[in-house]
C-alpha cells in the first residue's frame, strides 16, 4: 500500500521546467539576481499586488532579514503556535519573544490580548497567519499605530490569500512568505518579503547580499540569502499553474468538510468572512471528551493504513528543549490546549477524493 503523506510537493511538467532552464546553459548566469530571478520577482509583485517585493533563499531568512532591516530591539510580541522558524528568527536576532495566546476559533494571535503585553521594551508585533487563516489585521494595525510599533507578518501559509479583496502581503510593514517545497506555491526552497517603505527595502536587499554596495565595499554586515536562477525558474513554472492548484485543493477541502463537518468533538478550520482562501492545510481539533478518542488514537489508526497525518503545530515553540526554562507555556493556555488536540490531515492537489473518503472513514471509525 502506498504511503499517503500529509502533503506532497507539486511539480510542473518535466518538459516545461527543462524549457525554462535551457537558456541558463547559454548565459551561465546561475545566481546573483539574474534574469529568472528578476522575472519571478516582478511576476510575484504583480500577483500579490505589493508595492515592493524582495526574493530570498528561504522563508526563514526573509524573517531574520526583515527584523534586521527594521533595526528592531528589545521585545517582539508573537505567538508560540507556529513553526520553529518564527520564534527562532526573533531569538537569533538577539530579541526576546513575548508570547501571546491564540484565538481558539482560527488559531491566529488573539489581538485582544496583545495590548496587555506591551512594555517600554516592545518594538514590534510578529503575528502568524496560521493554516491560511488571516489575523485580525485591523485590530493589530490599530494597536501598532497607537504604540508606534512595527508589524511583520509571518505569511508562510498564505500565498494567494486575499482579505477584503487585498492580498495578505499588503498588511503591516512587511509580510514574509515561504516558498518551501510543501507550500501551495514553491520554488523548491525560497521566500519573499512584501513591503512598502523603499528605505527599508534598500537595506533589506543589501543585507541579503553580504551588505555589499558594489564590488569593493560593504556598508552592512550582511549575509547570503539570494534566490538562485534554478529555483526562480521553478517558481515561474509553478506560478503558471497556481490557480488550477488552488481550485483542486478547494475540491479536496470541500470533500473533507462534507464528511467531517458537524461531527461532535471535531472542530474544523473556520471559513473566515471576507477571506479568499488558498486551502493550504486541513487541520482538525479533536476534543477527546466529546469525540471519544484522542488525537494519538486517530493518528495511530490512520498510520495503520499508511496514512500519515501530522501534529501541526505541536509542541508550542515555547516548549522546545532549546528554550527549556526560558518560557512558561502555561501563559498561553489556549495555544497549549490546541497544540495537544490538533491533527493536520493529508491535503494536496493530486489527492484522490476516494482517498479523502477513506481518511474520513478511518477518523470517524475512532468515534466512541
Amino acid at each position: 500500500m502506498d504511503n499517503i503523506n500529509v502533503t506532497r510537493s507539486t511539480l510542473p511538467p518535466y518538459e516545461e521546467y527543462c524549457a525554462e532552464i535551457r537558456e541558463l546553459w547559454d548565459s551561465r548566469w546561475l545566481t546573483n539576481m539574474g534574469a529568472k530571478h528578476e522575472k519571478l520577482r516582478l511576476e510575484l509583485k504583480n500577483r500579490l499586488g505589493s508595492e515592493h517585493l524582495e526574493l530570498f533563499t528561504n522563508g526563514h531568512l526573509s524573517i531574520e532579514s526583515a527584523i534586521e532591516a527594521m533595526g528592531l530591539a528589545g521585545e517582539v510580541i508573537t505567538t508560540p503556535f507556529t513553526f520553529a522558524s518564527t520564534t527562532h528568527a526573533i531569538v537569533r536576532s538577539g530579541l526576546d519573544p513575548i508570547f501571546c495566546d491564540i484565538d481558539p476559533a482560527n488559531f491566529t494571535i488573539d489581538a485582544t490580548k496583545i495590548e496587555s503585553l506591551i512594555t517600554e521594551k516592545t518594538s514590534a508585533i510578529l503575528p502568524v497567519h496560521v493554516y491560511g487563516n488571516v489575523c485580525d489585521v485591523e485590530a493589530i494595525q490599530h494597536i501598532a499605530k497607537k504604540y508606534h510599533l512595527k508589524v511583520i507578518y509571518d505569511a508562510a501559509h498564505t500565498f494567494g490569500v486575499r482579505y477584503k479583496g487585498r492580498s495578505v502581503g499588503n498588511f503591516g510593514d512587511a509580510s514574509c512568505f515561504s516558498f518551501h517545497a510543501t507550500k501551495v506555491f514553491h520554488t523548491i526552497e525560497g521566500g519573499a518579503v512584501a513591503y512598502r517603505d523603499e528605505d527599508f527595502g534598500r537595506r533589506l536587499a543589501k543585507l541579503k547580499n553580504f551588505g555589499l554596495d558594489g564590488p569593493d565595499d560593504a556598508s552592512e554586515i550582511g549575509g547570503n540569502a539570494k534566490l538562485d536562477e534554478f529555483r526562480a525558474a521553478m517558481g515561474l513554472c509553478d506560478l503558471r499553474h497556481i490557480d488550477e492548484e488552488i481550485a483542486t485543493r478547494k475540491r479536496v477541502v470541500e470533500r473533507y468538510r462534507e464528511q467531517l463537518g458537524g461531527v461532535p468533538g471535531i472542530q474544523l478550520n473556520p471559513i473566515q468572512p471576507d477571506v479568499m482562501s488558498n486551502y493550504a492545510y486541513f487541520p482538525i481539533v479533536i476534543n477527546e471528551a466529546v469525540f471519544g478518542a484522542d488525537r494519538s488514537q486517530v493518528m495511530t489508526a490512520l498510520a495503520a493504513q499508511s496514512i500519515h497525518a501530522r501534529k501541526y503545530f505541536y509542541p508550542l515553540t515555547s516548549e522546545f528543549s532549546c528554550y527549556k526554562g526560558r518560557f512558561d507555556p502555561g501563559r498561553t493556555p489556549i495555544a497549549k490546549q490546541v497544540s495537544r488536540r490538533v491533527l493536520t490531515l493529508p491535503l494536496y492537489p493530486e489527492l484522490p477524493l476516494d482517498i479523502v473518503d477513506r481518511i474520513c472513514g478511518i477518523v470517524l471509525s475512532c468515534k466512541k
